[in-house]
Protein backbone atom coordinates (compact mmCIF):
# COMPACT_ATOMS: atom_id res chain seq x y z
CA UNK A 1 0.00 0.00 0.00
CA UNK A 2 1.40 3.10 -1.29
CA UNK A 3 0.01 6.56 0.27
CA UNK A 4 0.99 10.06 -0.98
CA UNK A 5 1.18 12.28 2.08
CA UNK A 6 2.80 16.26 1.93
CA UNK A 7 5.64 16.87 3.79
CA UNK A 8 7.06 19.95 5.51
CA UNK A 9 11.02 21.28 5.60
CA UNK A 10 11.75 24.25 8.27
CA UNK A 11 15.28 25.04 7.69
CA UNK A 12 18.13 27.80 8.62
CA UNK A 13 16.56 29.18 6.32
CA UNK A 14 12.89 27.94 6.35
CA UNK A 15 12.15 26.35 2.95
CA UNK A 16 8.71 24.64 1.75
CA UNK A 17 9.48 21.16 -0.14
CA UNK A 18 7.10 18.22 -0.45
CA UNK A 19 7.81 14.63 -0.94
CA UNK A 20 6.00 11.62 -1.83
CA UNK A 21 6.12 8.73 1.12
CA UNK A 22 5.16 5.36 1.10
CA UNK A 23 5.45 2.29 3.69
CA UNK A 24 7.19 -0.97 3.76
CA UNK A 25 5.32 -2.58 6.20
CA UNK A 26 6.93 -5.88 8.17
CA UNK A 27 5.51 -8.17 10.37
CA UNK A 28 3.62 -7.16 13.74
CA UNK A 29 6.43 -7.86 16.14
CA UNK A 30 8.97 -6.49 13.74
CA UNK A 31 10.14 -2.76 14.96
CA UNK A 32 13.47 -1.79 12.97
CA UNK A 33 16.03 0.26 14.90
CA UNK A 34 18.14 0.64 12.25
CA UNK A 35 18.74 -0.88 8.61
CA UNK A 36 21.95 -1.90 7.01
CA UNK A 37 21.53 0.46 3.58
CA UNK A 38 24.79 0.64 1.36
CA UNK A 39 25.80 4.32 0.24
CA UNK A 40 25.95 4.63 -2.61
CA UNK A 41 23.81 0.93 -2.72
CA UNK A 42 20.65 0.60 -5.07
CA UNK A 43 17.15 0.61 -2.68
CA UNK A 44 16.61 -2.77 -3.96
CA UNK A 45 19.23 -3.55 -1.41
CA UNK A 46 16.52 -3.25 1.50
CA UNK A 47 15.09 -6.60 0.87
CA UNK A 48 18.58 -8.06 1.81
CA UNK A 49 18.43 -5.62 5.22
CA UNK A 50 14.49 -6.70 5.73
CA UNK A 51 15.83 -10.23 5.82
CA UNK A 52 18.77 -9.73 7.90
CA UNK A 53 16.48 -7.52 10.35
CA UNK A 54 13.68 -9.89 10.87
CA UNK A 55 16.43 -12.79 11.10
CA UNK A 56 18.95 -11.32 13.60
CA UNK A 57 16.76 -12.74 16.22
CA UNK A 58 16.94 -17.02 15.21
CA UNK A 59 20.32 -16.09 14.01
CA UNK A 60 21.60 -15.12 17.61
CA UNK A 61 19.96 -17.62 18.96
CA UNK A 62 21.09 -20.27 16.38
CA UNK A 63 24.45 -19.35 15.99
CA UNK A 64 25.66 -17.41 19.44
CA UNK A 65 23.78 -18.72 22.41
CA UNK A 66 24.07 -21.99 24.23
CA UNK A 67 20.46 -21.35 24.77
CA UNK A 68 18.36 -24.12 26.54
CA UNK A 69 15.27 -22.82 25.04
CA UNK A 70 14.16 -23.74 21.33
CA UNK A 71 14.68 -21.05 18.72
CA UNK A 72 10.88 -20.56 18.21
CA UNK A 73 10.88 -18.86 21.58
CA UNK A 74 12.96 -15.97 20.14
CA UNK A 75 10.33 -14.88 17.75
CA UNK A 76 11.40 -11.88 16.54
CA UNK A 77 9.43 -10.30 19.46
CA UNK A 78 12.50 -7.79 19.89
CA UNK A 79 11.29 -5.42 22.52
CA UNK A 80 9.73 -7.74 24.82
CA UNK A 81 11.80 -6.96 27.97
CA UNK A 82 11.62 -10.83 28.97
CA UNK A 83 12.97 -12.08 25.69
CA UNK A 84 15.64 -9.49 24.81
CA UNK A 85 18.45 -11.02 27.64
CA UNK A 86 18.21 -14.28 26.01
CA UNK A 87 16.92 -13.34 22.60
CA UNK A 88 19.09 -10.16 21.94
CA UNK A 89 17.74 -6.84 20.51
CA UNK A 90 19.62 -5.55 17.62
CA UNK A 91 20.45 -1.71 17.60
CA UNK A 92 23.12 -0.65 15.09
CA UNK A 93 23.77 -2.76 11.83
CA UNK A 94 26.01 -1.82 9.80
CA UNK A 95 27.44 -3.41 6.45
CA UNK A 96 30.85 -3.82 4.89
CA UNK A 97 30.84 -4.73 1.13
CA UNK A 98 34.45 -4.75 0.95
CA UNK A 99 35.07 -7.47 3.75
CA UNK A 100 31.02 -8.30 3.09
CA UNK A 101 30.78 -8.52 6.67
CA UNK A 102 27.74 -7.26 8.26
CA UNK A 103 28.32 -5.78 12.11
CA UNK A 104 25.64 -5.68 14.54
CA UNK A 105 25.28 -4.04 17.89
CA UNK A 106 23.20 -5.76 20.00
CA UNK A 107 21.14 -4.04 22.98
CA UNK A 108 22.28 -7.22 24.95
CA UNK A 109 24.82 -9.25 23.50
CA UNK A 110 27.57 -6.37 22.40
CA UNK A 111 29.22 -6.12 18.85
CA UNK A 112 28.64 -8.86 17.06
CA UNK A 113 29.60 -9.93 13.34
CA UNK A 114 27.49 -12.12 10.44
CA UNK A 115 28.80 -13.23 6.88
CA UNK A 116 27.40 -12.54 4.03
CA UNK A 117 25.37 -15.39 3.58
CA UNK A 118 23.11 -14.37 6.70
CA UNK A 119 23.66 -17.68 8.32
CA UNK A 120 26.60 -17.34 10.85
CA UNK A 121 26.98 -14.75 13.40
CA UNK A 122 29.70 -14.55 16.60
CA UNK A 123 30.29 -12.75 19.03
CA UNK A 124 33.48 -10.72 18.74
CA UNK A 125 33.76 -7.98 21.95
CA UNK A 126 31.51 -7.88 25.08
CA UNK A 127 33.34 -5.22 26.73
CA UNK A 128 36.41 -2.56 26.72
CA UNK A 129 39.08 -2.09 29.17
CA UNK A 130 37.73 -4.40 32.03
CA UNK A 131 33.85 -3.16 31.90
CA UNK A 132 31.09 -5.17 29.82
CA UNK A 133 28.86 -3.28 28.06
CA UNK A 134 25.51 -2.67 28.57
CA UNK A 135 24.10 -1.68 25.97
CA UNK A 136 25.76 -1.10 22.58
CA UNK A 137 23.76 1.35 20.71
CA UNK A 138 25.09 2.91 17.43
CA UNK A 139 27.62 1.61 15.00
CA UNK A 140 29.76 2.70 11.74
CA UNK A 141 32.67 1.63 9.82
CA UNK A 142 35.47 3.78 9.14
CA UNK A 143 35.69 3.63 5.18
CA UNK A 144 39.07 4.41 5.01
CA UNK A 145 40.56 1.45 7.90
CA UNK A 146 37.57 -0.47 7.73
CA UNK A 147 37.48 -0.13 11.84
CA UNK A 148 34.20 -0.37 13.61
CA UNK A 149 33.01 2.64 15.68
CA UNK A 150 29.89 1.59 18.10
CA UNK A 151 28.41 3.07 21.10
CA UNK A 152 28.07 1.73 24.30
CA UNK A 153 24.68 4.05 26.02
CA UNK A 154 25.54 3.61 29.76
CA UNK A 155 27.48 1.76 32.09
CA UNK A 156 24.73 1.43 34.33
CA UNK A 157 21.03 1.12 32.71
CA UNK A 158 20.37 -1.57 30.08
CA UNK A 159 17.80 -1.58 26.93
CA UNK A 160 15.14 -2.57 29.96
CA UNK A 161 16.07 0.17 32.50
CA UNK A 162 16.48 2.53 29.71
CA UNK A 163 13.64 4.93 31.01
CA UNK A 164 15.62 4.98 34.73
CA UNK A 165 18.95 6.15 32.36
CA UNK A 166 16.87 9.19 31.03
CA UNK A 167 15.46 10.19 34.67
CA UNK A 168 18.88 10.38 36.18
CA UNK A 169 20.28 12.31 33.04
CA UNK A 170 23.15 9.62 33.14
CA UNK A 171 25.51 10.55 32.16
CA UNK A 172 28.09 7.00 31.81
CA UNK A 173 28.00 6.54 28.36
CA UNK A 174 31.36 5.49 25.96
CA UNK A 175 32.64 6.29 22.16
CA UNK A 176 34.32 2.78 21.13
CA UNK A 177 36.50 1.40 18.65
CA UNK A 178 36.55 -1.91 17.40
CA UNK A 179 40.48 -2.54 15.71
CA UNK A 180 39.42 -5.34 13.04
CA UNK A 181 42.75 -5.88 12.80
CA UNK A 182 43.85 -6.33 16.15
CA UNK A 183 40.48 -7.32 17.42
CA UNK A 184 40.89 -5.05 20.27
CA UNK A 185 38.42 -2.55 22.09
CA UNK A 186 39.70 0.88 22.83
CA UNK A 187 37.36 3.33 24.82
CA UNK A 188 37.55 7.18 23.01
CA UNK A 189 35.17 8.72 25.07
CA UNK A 190 34.03 8.30 28.59
CA UNK A 191 31.21 10.12 30.53
CA UNK A 192 28.80 10.55 27.56
CA UNK A 193 25.16 10.90 27.96
CA UNK A 194 23.08 8.98 26.59
CA UNK A 195 25.86 7.86 23.59
CA UNK A 196 23.64 6.91 20.71
CA UNK A 197 24.46 7.12 17.45
CA UNK A 198 27.84 7.10 15.44
CA UNK A 199 28.83 8.22 12.21
CA UNK A 200 32.72 8.63 11.06
CA UNK A 201 33.11 10.88 7.99
CA UNK A 202 34.03 10.01 4.01
CA UNK A 203 37.71 10.72 4.70
CA UNK A 204 37.57 8.79 8.12
CA UNK A 205 39.18 11.82 9.96
CA UNK A 206 36.93 12.08 12.35
CA UNK A 207 33.96 10.51 13.95
CA UNK A 208 30.54 12.19 15.06
CA UNK A 209 28.87 10.68 18.24
CA UNK A 210 24.94 11.47 19.31
CA UNK A 211 23.61 12.12 23.39
CA UNK A 212 20.08 11.50 23.32
CA UNK A 213 20.19 12.50 27.27
CA UNK A 214 22.70 15.48 26.97
CA UNK A 215 20.45 16.69 23.55
CA UNK A 216 23.53 17.32 21.51
CA UNK A 217 26.14 15.97 18.67
CA UNK A 218 30.07 15.44 19.43
CA UNK A 219 33.33 15.36 17.23
CA UNK A 220 35.98 13.30 17.74
CA UNK A 221 38.62 13.68 16.02
CA UNK A 222 40.46 11.01 14.52
CA UNK A 223 43.26 11.73 12.83
CA UNK A 224 45.44 14.88 11.97
CA UNK A 225 46.68 17.57 14.82
CA UNK A 226 44.03 17.34 16.87
CA UNK A 227 43.46 13.37 16.98
CA UNK A 228 42.05 12.02 20.25
CA UNK A 229 40.02 15.06 21.11
CA UNK A 230 36.25 16.25 20.95
CA UNK A 231 34.20 19.01 20.95
CA UNK A 232 30.34 19.56 20.73
CA UNK A 233 29.72 20.56 17.05
CA UNK A 234 25.41 20.59 17.93
CA UNK A 235 23.55 21.62 20.79
CA UNK A 236 20.21 23.33 19.53
CA UNK A 237 17.01 23.89 21.71
CA UNK A 238 14.82 23.01 19.22
CA UNK A 239 16.63 19.43 17.95
CA UNK A 240 16.23 17.17 21.15
CA UNK A 241 16.94 13.29 21.62
CA UNK A 242 19.23 12.57 18.99
CA UNK A 243 19.20 9.46 17.98
CA UNK A 244 21.44 7.24 15.05
CA UNK A 245 23.52 9.88 12.76
CA UNK A 246 24.16 8.25 9.07
CA UNK A 247 26.49 9.60 6.62
CA UNK A 248 25.47 10.35 2.93
CA UNK A 249 26.90 9.77 -0.43
CA UNK A 250 27.21 13.77 -0.19
CA UNK A 251 29.21 13.71 2.95
CA UNK A 252 26.80 15.13 4.94
CA UNK A 253 24.91 13.62 8.08
CA UNK A 254 21.38 12.57 8.80
CA UNK A 255 20.09 13.07 12.18
CA UNK A 256 16.87 11.11 13.85
CA UNK A 257 16.10 13.63 16.03
CA UNK A 258 12.78 15.24 17.86
CA UNK A 259 11.58 18.96 18.65
CA UNK A 260 8.99 20.42 20.96
CA UNK A 261 5.50 21.88 19.98
CA UNK A 262 4.81 25.53 21.07
CA UNK A 263 1.14 24.27 21.44
CA UNK A 264 1.19 20.72 22.99
CA UNK A 265 4.94 20.26 24.42
CA UNK A 266 5.19 17.30 22.68
CA UNK A 267 7.97 16.17 21.20
CA UNK A 268 7.43 14.52 17.46
CA UNK A 269 10.14 13.08 15.30
CA UNK A 270 12.51 15.16 12.79
CA UNK A 271 15.20 14.18 11.06
CA UNK A 272 18.12 16.89 10.65
CA UNK A 273 20.78 17.52 8.27
CA UNK A 274 24.55 18.41 9.24
CA UNK A 275 27.52 18.77 7.91
CA UNK A 276 30.97 17.62 9.58
CA UNK A 277 30.77 20.95 11.31
CA UNK A 278 27.55 20.42 12.66
CA UNK A 279 26.22 23.77 10.28
CA UNK A 280 22.15 22.96 9.98
CA UNK A 281 20.83 22.64 5.78
CA UNK A 282 17.79 21.15 6.60
CA UNK A 283 15.11 19.87 9.03
CA UNK A 284 12.13 17.88 8.28
CA UNK A 285 8.92 17.17 10.24
CA UNK A 286 7.90 13.98 10.27
CA UNK A 287 4.79 14.39 12.14
CA UNK A 288 2.49 14.10 9.63
CA UNK A 289 3.61 10.09 9.08
CA UNK A 290 4.78 9.73 12.78
CA UNK A 291 2.37 11.88 15.04
CA UNK A 292 4.49 11.92 18.17
CA UNK A 293 6.23 8.31 17.52
CA UNK A 294 9.87 8.84 18.34
CA UNK A 295 12.24 7.94 14.93
CA UNK A 296 15.87 6.35 15.33
CA UNK A 297 17.02 6.74 12.15
CA UNK A 298 16.91 8.11 9.00
CA UNK A 299 19.10 7.36 6.02
CA UNK A 300 19.70 8.16 2.38
CA UNK A 301 20.16 5.76 -0.21
CA UNK A 302 19.71 7.38 -3.84
CA UNK A 303 17.03 10.46 -3.42
CA UNK A 304 15.03 8.40 -1.13
CA UNK A 305 15.73 8.32 2.35
CA UNK A 306 14.39 5.64 4.47
CA UNK A 307 13.02 6.50 8.34
CA UNK A 308 13.16 3.37 10.64
CA UNK A 309 11.24 3.62 14.29
CA UNK A 310 11.04 1.15 17.12
CA UNK A 311 7.47 1.95 17.43
CA UNK A 312 6.04 1.01 14.41
CA UNK A 313 6.36 -2.14 12.22
CA UNK A 314 7.04 -0.66 8.91
CA UNK A 315 9.81 1.40 7.21
CA UNK A 316 8.81 4.51 5.89
CA UNK A 317 10.63 6.06 2.44
CA UNK A 318 10.54 9.41 1.70
CA UNK A 319 11.56 10.52 -2.23
CA UNK A 320 11.35 13.77 -3.49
Amino acid sequence: MVSILSVFFFCFPTIALSASFRQIFLPPTASPESLPLNFPAEPSILGLAMVVFLDINHLLASHILPLPHPTAFCDGATDDPDKGPICGRPFGLAYDPIARLLYIADAYYGLLVADSNGRLAKQIATGAEGQPFVFCNGLDIDPITRNIYFTDTSAVYDLRNSTKGLQANDSTGRLLKYDVRTNQVTVLMRNLSGAAGAAVSGDGRFVLVSEFIGNRIQRYWLTGSNAGTSEIILSNLNIVRPNNIKRTILGDFLIAAATVTQGSQTPVPIRVRVDGSGTISEIVSLEAQYGSTPISEAQQSGLSVYVSSRGVNFVGVYTP
